[in-house]
């Protein structure tokens, strides 16, 4: 148990995971750091995921059953309020529970053309190919796109606005790796453990961090990037990913983080296994550094962030943004 800055008593998990999230599995890669008998974190290299469907398992069997584990997922983790209110959803988690079964069975499977559209099968399109946003929005009855994102999707100053959930085309879609991380992962976990437990739906962040519990949060690699990082264009590229590289070891060494040999010769070398290994270490990081209480969590307190859209483990809260804006 410890105070941190912001006078908080926090709980330090016992091991902290970040996953890379991608729609295939090859795009999907995992960091992770252990916390040590003096009170330090080491972080350790990046692996592929491997089954999905094992992982919470996994982790679970690596910790003690009084140890606790914070567990941080790269795909969005809530649905756009305004989709919610026209689906009559109210509670993420119990809606969760009934995807992929009875009126929603449907849920999971990404709309090939506009007529299969609809709000109990959201995800459109499933391939390109005369694809427009506008099938998307008539169908779910909508004038925008932006309400077809979650209140932390949006643009903020410094980063543009992030694809919206059901829209799966293009690089930065993320909605088919999320139906692989709430099918595969999400709902088993939150249907078969009672170990686990869903950030903020669950709970404020650090009542969550309990003895023999795993907390899921959802994170954003590029919002933790911001955090310390110079600015990164083209992280696609190793030259780019190696000379970020001191600046990675500069912020490791600012937490107080060790690094094992393995982690560190990435880092020097830029990452050959690729930009998703990069993006699992540098979330790694943005979670050590709310977990040691260096920044607040972001504890959303209105109810339908709370409840239905969720928000991104360590961005500034709604009310934390207006207050800076009116300062």
């Amino acid at each position: 148990m410890k105070v941190d800055r912001y006078g908080f008593q926090t709980v330090l998990p016992n091991q902290i995971h970040h996953a890379d999230w991608g729609t295939t599995a090859n795009k999907r890669w995992l960091a992770h750091a252990t916390l040590g008998a003096d009170g330090r974190y080491t972080a350790h290299a990046p692996a592929p995921v491997g089954d999905p469907s094992c992982l919470i398992s996994s982790i679970r069997s690596q910790i003690r059953d009084d140890g606790t584990a914070l567990v941080g997922f790269d795909f969005s983790i809530g649905i756009p309020a305004a989709y919610a209110r026209l689906a009559g959803v109210t509670e993420f988690k119990s809606f969760l529970r009934e995807l992929g079964d009875g009126s929603w069975a449907d849920f999971y499977r990404v709309a090939t053309v506009p007529s299969e559209i609809s709000l109990r099968r959201p995800f459109y399109p499933f391939r390109p190919g005369g694809k427009r946003q506008v099938h998307l929005l008539n169908a779910l009855g909508v004038h925008s796109i932006d309400e077809l994102r979650r209140e932390c999707e949006r643009e903020q100053p410094g980063r543009r606005a992030a694809c919206s959930l059901f829209w799966t085309l293009g690089a930065n879609q993320v909605g088919k790796g999320a139906i692989v991380g709430w099918r595969d992962v999400l709902a088993p976990a939150l249907n078969n453990r009672r170990d686990v437990s869903l950030w903020p739906f669950d709970g404020d962040f650090h009542g969550l961090l309990q003895p023999g519990m795993i907390v899921i949060a959802e994170t954003y690699p590029a919002e933790c990037c911001g955090w310390l990082l110079p600015t990164i264009k083209g992280k696609g590229k190793q030259e780019v990913r190696r000379a970020i590289g001191p600046h990675l070891t500069e912020w490791a060494a600012s937490l107080g983080l060790a690094l094992e040999p393995a982690l560190l010769g990435m880092i020097k070398e830029g990452f050959p296994e690729g930009d998703d290994a990069f993006d699992a270490v540098a979330g790694l990081f943005g979670m050590v550094e709310v977990a040691l209480g260096r920044r607040k969590s972001g504890e959303p307190s209105e109810d339908r962030v709370r409840n239905v859209e969720g928000w991104i483990l360590g961005q500034r809260s709604i009310t934390e943004a207006e207050s800076r804006k009116s300062g």
